[in-house]
């Protein structure tokens, strides 16, 4: 009897490895599901409330079913789990506010923007989680202040939204300063004309949307989203739709 049980105990080890391995290539890349491809749209506030969410989740959904891509919308944070985020090809905040996930949920956001995933911000998800720097980094900046109620600025792309969208865009929000600039490591996709409102203090090249790769991931963020009339804009929707084929790893450009 003990020939069989050495064969048992030889498979075993044959076995184990091949499992661990294969565990691994599943976190290195999650998203080859029979589910497809899914978006989690987060909108949890713990602070300022944005009359545009309902608009936002609207938009974004619309943007995704071009793409085939299924919206989950949720402020569960519950849902941070890594066995769950692995489900999505990205999250998006979508106007968060606060302190939104606890310690063990961050460590689960970090590992599935560690193992490929993505993210996308939107306006104050920059107003959001300003004790945990990691996230700082995956926003690329903190908010700062704005200046007082709505105006009409000028916002300069680095490079066409493609079609016939113009370069330079003049548009109506809130337009947020901001604690830091964003570091060398993002590539600023637009920014804001400063002469041309009142309020801002970032300079001539007053950076509101930008996009890195970040520990496997990627991140794409916009400063503007603040009033729900934008949601329905389409030069803002081709800009936010950039955003998404970014971060759901559908376009190499962002």
């Amino acid at each position: 009897m003990a020939q069989p049980r050495s064969r048992s105990r030889s498979i075993r080890r044959r076995f184990v490895p091949f499992l661990l391995l294969a565990l691994a290539g599943a976190l290195q890349a999650p998203f080859a599901t029979a589910e497809g491809d899914r978006l989690l749209v987060f909108t949890k506030t713990a602070g300022y409330r944005h009359d545009s969410i309902p608009a936002a989740v609207a938009a974004i959904s619309g943007l995704a079913a071009r793409y085939r891509i299924a919206v989950e919308h949720s402020e569960d944070a519950a849902l941070f789990r890594l066995d769950n985020l692995l489900r999505f090809k990205a999250v998006a905040f979508v106007n968060t506010t606060g302190d939104i996930l606890d310690e063990e949920q961050q460590r689960a956001f970090e590992a599935f923007i560690g193992a490929g995933g993505g993210y996308l911000g939107v306006h104050s998800a920059a107003d959001t989680e300003y004790d945990w720097p990691w996230y700082g980094e995956l926003v690329g900046a903190w908010f700062k202040s704005h200046p007082p109620g709505l105006q009409t600025g000028t916002v300069r792309f680095a490079r066409p939204l493609g079609g016939s969208w113009p370069v330079a865009w003049r548009v109506t929000d809130e337009f947020y300063n901001y604690r830091n600039r964003p570091s060398a490591e993002v590539t600023v996709i637009s920014a804001l004309d400063e002469s041309t409102y009142e309020g801002g203090e970032m300079g001539a090249e007053h950076p509101i949307a930008w996009c890195r790769k970040l520990n496997g991931g990627r991140a794409w963020y916009t400063g503007l989203g603040h009033r729900p009339e934008l949601f329905g804009d389409a030069t803002f929707l081709a800009h936010l739709e950039k955003g998404l084929l970014y971060a759901a790893s559908k376009s190499e450009e962002c």
